[in-house]
């Protein structure tokens, strides 16, 4: 596992590998920022 990594960042460069895993998790927050948002109009009544 560790050496298809390391050939991935060597192949593609160290800035993409950085920005697929900023990508992974943001996308796990924005997923609670957009339950936290579909929940808000029951909280409000």
């Amino acid at each position: 596992m560790m050496e298809t990594w390391v050939s991935f960042i060597t192949e593609v460069g160290f800035p993409i590998a950085v920005t697929f895993y900023l990508l992974h998790r943001i996308e796990g927050k924005l997923n609670q920022l957009i339950d936290s948002i579909h929940d808000l109009p029951e909280k409000m009544r």
